[in-house]
């Protein structure tokens, strides 16, 4: 098949933030995360402040408002501290424009050229699910720090305590009824492929149910895996999730490591809180999984998940939510061959989240 919307590599994600300052420093104390690129009044920005966050191969954008009539303010408003852009590199922004918008894709902002010493940048963006945009970002003419009209801030630190290197999936939550609609949006206007599909069955417990697909560009590297809620007996995790951020968006960004002990020791150090997992997944984990290099005991102690597929076994663990709506969290995720999603763990992962809910009220 022709692959008529190339895609290089995730290239940033952007959040729109109540206070962009603050924002750069959680990521820094608590993930490792290094401020590298700054816009601001300082730089002729009057309406908007943003900071670039690096680690490894991982930009994270931090922009808030400087007014309150701003869409950004509007944004946060509405959904709180939220990934608002899902920013892909590709090598030619107009032909992905083009391209997705011929096939149905609702356009956001038409191909834009933005200039500076260091070269032109080409970008465009199309809509998502809920108020998500998805940017095609063209930086085959530009050498700049990040973008016209940043300037430097400092150089990303390689030897940052957590060494997340790259962006492994990014999980959206959509309605009920409507995750389909979205796998044939990317699959019609991008061309992605469904790599494998959840249902209620394999993803429930006694009280909440979802469903889950995953689509992948045709290199592999972009993996969006998309959930709606299921009938269950109480308020699942992802109606929970649609309340609180007033309609779909993204629910957790899942970042890789080469190793997950060392990383979620130091984040935890740092401050980061984990979901609990009880004492009892660890009784047997060998004889469920089979043999892992990584000492059990200290799987234990930290709350780290285990699962195996056909291609080997991973090693997962998901944060609390990053902000007081129980929306945005993060995924740590170290795999060994293993391609999956850690399915094995859904059954003890929606457990921990469902004690959470109950702690909130909201199961």
């Amino acid at each position: 098949m022709n692959d008529f919307c190339p895609i290089k590599r995730f290239d940033h994600l952007e959040f729109y933030v109540g206070n962009a300052r603050q924002a750069a420093l959680f990521y820094s104390k608590f993930f490792g995360f290094t401020n590298t690129a700054y816009r601001g009044l300082e730089t002729g920005s009057r309406e908007v402040a943003s900071y670039v966050m690096q680690q490894g191969d991982i930009c994270f954008v931090l922009s808030t408002a400087l007014f309150p009539e701003h869409p950004i303010s509007e944004s946060v408003f509405k959904h709180g501290d939220a990934v608002a852009v899902i920013a892909l590199e590709v090598p030619d922004a107009v032909s992905a424009y083009k391209e997705t918008t011929k096939r149905g894709a609702l356009g956001a902002i038409e191909p834009t050229e933005e200039e500076d010493g260091y070269g032109v940048l080409r970008y465009a963006a199309i809509h998502g699910y809920g108020d998500t945009l998805i940017k095609f970002v063209e930086r085959n003419d530009y050498s700049g720090v990040f973008a016209p009209h940043f300037v430097t801030r400092q150089q990303a630190d390689s030897s940052n305590f957590a060494r997340l290197h790259s962006i492994d999936h990014i999980v959206g939550n959509v309605e009920f009824g409507a995750m389909d609609r979205w796998v044939q949006f990317f699959a019609e206007t991008m061309g992605f492929s469904l790599l494998v599909h959840f249902d209620d069955r394999a993803i429930s417990t006694e009280y909440s149910a979802l469903m889950s697909k995953v689509m992948q560009d045709g290199t592999g590297k972009i993996k969006l895996p998309i959930n709606e809620p299921a009938k269950g007996r109480r308020k699942s995790q992802i109606e929970e999730y649609l309340q609180y951020n007033n309609g779909p968006g993204v629910q957790h960004i899942a970042c890789a490591t080469n190793n997950i002990i060392e990383t979620v020791s130091k984040l935890k150090k740092a401050g980061v809180e984990f979901l609990h997992v009880p004492t009892t997944y660890y009784e047997n984990l060998e004889e469920r999984v089979g043999k892992i290099d990584e000492p059990i005991e200290q799987l234990q102690e930290l709350g780290i998940l285990v699962d195996r597929d056909e291609d080997g076994y991973l090693l997962q663990i998901f944060t609390q939510p990053v902000q007081d709506r129980p929306t945005l969290f993060f995924e740590v995720i170290e795999r060994h061959g293993a391609q999956g999603f850690g399915e094995g763990n859904f059954k003890s992962l929606f457990e921990a989240i469902e004690r959470e809910q109950a702690l909130r009220g909201n199961l």
